[in-house]
């Protein structure tokens, strides 16, 4: 038989330790109870929090790398069902703050400009072809491209998030592209009287070398993105994969599937002849017939006017320049997720009851705001008694001001509390510093000499705040008043005290110990020690401290130790080797990164700081440092990259620089469209360059292929060029008015997240007006002017080398 021992050694809650026997003193028993106070709490009682002013414990949760967070957030609603099943009805449990739903809306608002600019682009198409099989066909082309770029994705990993589904958008408005050339070019034919079946042969294989160039080139455009380093670079080669591949499939397409299905489906001219013209079609060919005999009108005009023609270009090639050094630079654009991240700062030495307080404080006035729906705050979550953090949820967007006003206003009342800093920003799309939740931007001291450092932050404080444009302006409280315990180690040593028991009382004085566990069936808990907490927070306490010596008498702290009040840093940050201070601050609206940079900047250079002394900027401000820097370089290697795959489909060093010809036109449209918007150049706009260098060029690609083509079959320079301008006229305006359209809903979004991406709509729809005006004269000119060019300098090449001139007839 097996007996079970048991014993009634084990304590459950407090009442059981409050007997426990600590000494015996005139035969009595002192126990616990009699010196302290003993009661159930919680292991920490310096940290807090309030869900819209009522007593919270706040829980975070964060989904694993790479897990989906929509899915994530559903599977966490419905397990919260059955959890709330079992609380106690005393006991409300909330959803503070939901990422879900901010993802939902975005790419709900994503998703209609998706459909939006697919009508959009199929429109452009049917007024310009006037006919229903005509519009399917290349219409046909969007949805298979989308398909093909879908599983590409699967395949690679790729979500659907905001860049994803903003590289599809832009896509819808180049995916056609290609098909608008190739049926095009066939119904052209069949209106010449030739048979579908004929039309689709001939019409396809004279635009596959031009669809070719087009694609390839402007997939090329992508190949420095690629190599992007940085945050920017991890964001944007997902963009880059999703609209290369829709390029790629979408030229596939219309090279196979457009002739075959334009061979069968479209109808013979002759049997169409039949049906009367309705008044629409009558008056969009009428239209279209007026404004081609425009433009040859202006074209001949301006191909007897070249010299006046250059000089436009030189000046748009100048002016590019200037606006580009000069448009204020940003890094992301600011957005309005709903979500404001709060953090106040009680003076260093604040007990904890007292911050408590005064968070209360803030989060009553934040919770009078009228935007305001909820306010999470909580006040120790790090460990700093002085410091709280709030969660400030807005109300949906239509039913309040913007986010920026609603931090002037926060700002404002916050003012008027004494005691507190508080400081404020609206939550960030995209995080690239540590300091999430106080400022926007940090900006950095260090030098290796721990007292130069200090002495110059507090100047460099200063002169900061009187920067024009930068709002809470502050240092870090990283300084408190200090006592030291000096201690006489002879004298110590004499009275059999040792160090270390020196350092246990010390600690168990103003520390909290844990002495014993607790267990029960499903749990564990610390019994804690420690003084009275009136004790702990008066340093003159110290002269009441007994220490044990070795022979256990108590000897009073005092008599081999002395106390010597001081001021010391809480913690000593570095980076790398070298101590640092961090400053941080946010922007007025309406002045960008860049301006605040150069104000910075100008600042150190008006101060005169020691050559020792290093700044630097963190976080979102360090970025944006490096995607300026890195901007030139990515334009021209984006440019050279597309001259080398020009260079190498024509086989000429020439023909190339005709169709890059186009790209300042472009650059002036898209800077002066992001300045007359109110935007900065930032990365979304710098990406829309970039898309640009590939999309304008498309229509010097088929001026220029057609008018090689034309004299290869015996027609003059000039009337080869005219015919070749004349005859891509239309599928040059349909294709760009299709881009246009495409880029059109994301420019004029008003929904959630569409502040990401309304520069790269600006910057796109801007430059493919201007460059479509000017282009359409500009690139016939330059032609003409670098085709006479690099025959002189043949002729030179081989009068040089004693041969006659090889020139074609003219």
């Amino acid at each position: 038989m097996v007996t079970t021992v048991e014993s009634n050694d084990q304590i459950f809650d407090a009442d059981g330790l409050r007997d426990i026997v600590v000494a015996y003193r005139n035969g009595a028993p002192v126990r616990l109870s009699d010196v302290a106070s003993v009661e159930d709490g919680v292991e920490n009682d310096k940290a807090t929090g309030w869900y819209n002013g009522h007593p919270a414990i706040i829980i975070a949760v964060q989904k694993r790398p790479g897990a989906n967070t929509v899915a994530a957030v559903d599977g966490l609603r419905a397990a919260l069902g059955t959890l709330r099943a079992s609380l106690p009805p005393s006991i409300s449990l909330n959803i503070v703050t939901d990422r879900a739903e901010t993802i939902r809306a975005s790419l709900g608002d994503v998703e209609l400009t998706l459909g939006i600019t697919i009508a959009l682009v199929v429109m452009v198409i049917f007024i310009f072809l006037r006919h229903f099989w005509a519009t399917v066909i290349p219409s046909i082309t969007i949805p298979l491209s989308l398909l093909a770029t879908l599983i590409v994705m699967l395949g690679m990993g790729f979500t659907l998030d905001n860049l994803s589904l903003m590289a599809l958008t832009i896509a819808v408005g180049f995916v056609v592209d290609d098909a608008i050339v190739v049926i095009e070019n066939i119904v052209r034919h069949m209106e010449e009287g030739e048979s579908p079946i004929e039309a689709a042969i001939k019409g396809g294989g004279q635009v596959a070398f031009t669809i070719m160039s087009i694609t390839l080139s402007l997939v090329a455009v992508f190949i420095p993105v690629f190599f992007m380093g940085g945050i920017v670079g991890r964001l944007f080669r997902e963009f880059a994969a999703t609209v290369s591949v829709a390029i790629l499939a979408s030229a596939v397409v219309s090279l196979t599937l457009c002739p075959m299905l334009c061979a069968r489906l479209l109808k013979p001219i002759k049997h169409r002849a039949k049906a009367a013209p309705t008044a629409f079609q009558r008056w969009v060919l009428r239209a279209n017939d007026a404004v081609l005999e425009g433009y040859r009108r202006s074209l001949v005009w301006v191909l007897h006017h070249r010299k006046l023609t250059m000089l436009s270009f030189v000046l748009t090639l100048a002016l590019t320049g200037y606006l580009y050094v000069t448009i204020p630079k940003g890094f992301f654009p600011p957005q309005d997720n709903g979500r404001i991240f709060g953090f106040a700062e009680a003076p260093t030495g604040t007990p904890f009851a007292g911050t408590s307080h005064l968070v209360e404080q803030m989060t009553a006035i934040i919770r009078a705001d009228p935007d305001v729906f909820s306010v999470t705050s909580y006040v120790g979550g790090d460990g700093d008694e002085n410091t709280g953090e709030f969660v400030i949820n807005l109300k949906p967007r239509d039913e309040r001001v913007g986010v920026y006003q609603v931090l002037g206003h926060l700002r404002e009342r916050a003012a008027k509390l004494q005691g507190l800093r508080f400081f404020m920003q609206p939550e960030p799309e995209i995080i690239t510093g540590t300091n999430a939740g106080r400022t926007e931007y940090q900006y950095t001291l260090v030098d290796a000499d721990r007292g130069e450092l200090e002495r110059w932050t507090p100047t460099v404080l200063e002169h900061l705040k009187q920067v024009p444009g930068l709002l809470d302006v502050s240092r870090d409280l990283n300084s408190a008043s200090s006592v030291k315990v000096v201690v006489n180690r002879d004298l110590a040593a004499r009275m059999g005290v040792d160090p270390k028991a020196i350092d246990d009382t010390l600690y168990d004085a103003f520390g909290s110990r844990r002495v014993a566990e607790i267990y029960t069936d499903a749990n564990q808990y610390y019994v804690l020690m420690q003084v009275d907490p009136q004790f702990q927070a008066d340093p003159a306490s110290l002269q009441m401290i007994h220490v044990a010596s070795a022979a256990g008498k108590q000897i009073p702290l005092s008599t081999f130790a002395s106390f010597e009040n001081s001021v010391a840093p809480i913690s000593i940050n570095h980076r790398g080797q070298f101590p640092d201070e961090s400053l941080t601050f946010n922007l007025a609206p309406g002045l960008s990164i860049g301006e605040a940079v150069d104000r910075i900047h100008q600042m150190e250079a008006d101060l005169g700081k020691p050559i020792t002394l290093q700044t630097s900027f963190e976080g979102a401000a360090q970025e944006f440092e490096k995607s300026l820097a890195s901007q030139p370089w990515l334009i021209a290697a984006a440019t050279l990259v597309v001259y080398i795959v020009l260079g190498v489909l024509y086989e000429s060093f020439v023909h190339p620089l005709t169709i890059l010809s186009s790209l300042p036109s472009a650059g002036v449209g898209a800077l002066l469209a992001l300045l007359a918007c109110g935007s900065n150049l930032d990365v979304m706009g710098l990406i829309g360059i970039i898309l640009l260098i590939g999309i304008v060029k498309k229509n010097a690609i088929m001026m220029v292929d057609f008018a090689i083509r034309a004299e290869a079959e015996g027609l003059g320079p000039e009337e080869a060029i005219l015919q070749a301008c004349l005859v891509r006229f239309r599928p040059i305006m349909m294709t760009t008015i299709a881009a246009i359209f495409g880029a059109l809903p994301l420019a004029l979004g008003q929904g959630a997240g569409s502040e990401l991406r309304q520069p790269l709509g600006i910057a796109i729809v801007g430059g493919l007006m201007v460059s479509q005006l000017l282009t359409l004269y500009t690139t016939p000119v330059i032609h003409l002017g670098l085709r006479n060019g690099s025959l002189g300098l043949q002729n030179l090449w081989f009068r040089l080398r004693g041969r006659a001139a090889a020139v074609p007839a003219e």
